[in-house]
């Protein structure tokens, strides 16, 4: 029997994943990569030395990545290791104190005690709880496809929503457990993941904080890069046909399906289509209109992740107080946080993040020298993405960086590279720059984002992180997966 053409848009982890279900399920398989590298924002590139992820750089929920690797008869140890980071991270506080996140959960009680007598024991209480929406959130909730409400009609899934928390906010969450200003913020920050303000996402998502505090936090040693070399491993080893530099301008059609995928350089039959690069782009300049389930308008109401700015830095020296993860939380949250999300704007006084993997790693600098990657946040859509607005804040944060830990870096930089709003638009066509997708606000969970499945043609189907489950990694890895689950449902199981 001849094996149906499936055609997947996007390297990505999304589209990894779902190209690897896919293959093992009998579908022959190519994905297509509009860029020189597979990867989607998990890239990676070298210069002088240094060696740079240029996207994600945090390792949570590694059962997630465990798990998708036993789909295909593999286990984690066959592609890297992984290292388990101790401390987790530091936090820069107001008072430009470094206080580390232990990996040791007696350690973290103690920290916890020590700044809010009484408080380890609420941590516990608070964690056993995020434990639950772990198990019932993550191996239930999101692998469904969230098609229908009637997904979620069975005895287990209702009772647990009942225990998950939905309808409060992690704010109101967070702050019923701890009073003590940096503990609270330590508890929110991990929903900054995905894409919205505390009190705009759902206490379900105390879930990060247990992939967060009892999971640990980890490193690929060699960089993040080695899961996607990882991931593109198993898709060949089930026979995912990968085509670099395929930007895809169009599809032809035969009534309700797509019949092929034209790309600015080849044609490609297709029996079924998986739209696994951005979505908003996918579905508003490739599809044709009458194709299209959404408006421009609808797209415009969607509450987006943040942008970001990005640096890429090679310094000629080692440099003494920065940790793996590094949170600056040196001033301001609320304002910082309005200024992405209520009043969008360029920040004033910005939170950022420094990741300095060549502390835990030394193969991602040459000898002697330092490996940063800088992130500032910042609203999606801004207009004024030049490189004196790069600069510029480059130079706030070197400032803060240097003042913090006596570390002269601005006049060491051997190597630097930025990248933000007009990148992202550029080589992913993010929807207004996004770096994250779509926000994991409680009217975008679920039914409530964009579906799956085209309701207009028979054969398209999305993945990624501005559909189910949402934004970061181990959710684009169960996206792959869940929207292959439902194209071998509706087309059939290899036999």
């Amino acid at each position: 029997m001849k094996k149906l053409k499936v055609i997947v848009i996007g390297s990505g982890v999304a589209g990894l994943s779902s190209a690897s279900y896919l293959a093992k399920n009998g579908f022959e398989v190519s994905l297509l990569e509009k860029n020189e590298t597979p990867g989607g924002r998990a890239r990676q590139f070298s210069a002088e030395g240094f060696t740079f992820d240029m996207g994600p750089s945090w390792y949570w929920m590694p059962d997630v990545f465990e798990k998708f690797y036993n789909d295909f008869g593999f286990t984690t140890s066959d592609f890297y290791e992984l290292k388990r980071l101790e401390p987790s991270y530091r936090i820069i506080n107001k008072n430009a104190e470094a206080v580390d996140i232990p990996a040791n959960m007696q350690d973290l009680e103690a920290l916890f005690e020590k700044l809010e007598p009484g408080s380890a024991p609420k941590l516990q209480k608070f964690l056993k709880e995020a434990a639950y929406k772990y198990e019932v959130g993550i191996n239930d909730l999101v692998y469904k496809p969230s098609l229908s409400l009637l997904e979620f009609a069975d005895t287990r899934l209702l009772q647990g929503l009942l225990k998950m928390d939905v309808l409060t906010s992690m704010r109101s969450h967070v702050k019923k457990t701890v009073k003590h200003v940096f503990l609270q913020e330590l508890l929110e920050f991990p929903v900054l993941f995905l894409g919205a303000l505390p009190q705009n996402t759902p206490a379900l998502y105390s879930l990060m904080n247990y992939a967060d505090m009892q999971l640990g936090t980890w490193y690929p040693m060699g960089g993040m890069y080695k899961f996607i070399e990882a991931f593109m491993k198993v898709a060949h080893s089930q026979g995912v046909k990968t085509v670099l530099h395929q930007d895809v301008i169009g599809f032809t059609y035969n009534q309700r399906k797509i019949s092929g995928v034209k790309t600015s350089n080849n044609y490609y039959e297709a029996d079924i289509v998986v739209a696994a690069g951005d979505y908003h782009h996918l579905e508003q300049k490739v599809l044709e209109p009458s194709y299209r389930m959404y408006s421009e308008s609808y797209w415009d109401k969607r509450k987006m992740a943040p942008s970001c700015l990005l640096y890429y830095i090679g310094v000629n020296k080692r440099l003494k107080g920065l940790l793996h993860h590094n949170l600056y939380f040196d001033t301001d949250f609320n304002l910082h946080s309005k200024e992405i999300y209520t009043t969008p704007k360029w920040p004033e006084k910005p939170l950022f993040y420094v990741s300095a993997p060549s502390v835990t790693d030394a193969s991602v600098a040459p000898d002697g020298m330092e490996n940063i990657f800088l992130l500032i946040p910042i609203a999606p859509g801004l207009e004024g993405d030049t490189e004196a607005i790069r600069e510029s804040y480059l130079n706030m944060v070197l400032k803060r960086i240097e003042s913090q830990t006596g570390e002269h870096i601005s006049g060491n930089i051997q190597y630097l590279k930025t990248f933000s709003v007009s990148d992202f638009k550029s080589d992913y066509y993010a929807f207004k720059g996004n770096a994250y997708g779509l926000a994991n606000t409680l009217d975008q969970t679920a039914i409530l984002k964009p579906r799956l499945k085209s309701k207009k043609l028979d054969n398209l189907y999305f993945a990624g992180q501005l559909t189910v489950p949402g934004p970061g990694v181990p959710p684009s890895i169960i996206s792959g997966k869940v929207a292959a689950n439902q194209i071998v449902k509706d087309f059939g199981v290899k036999s």
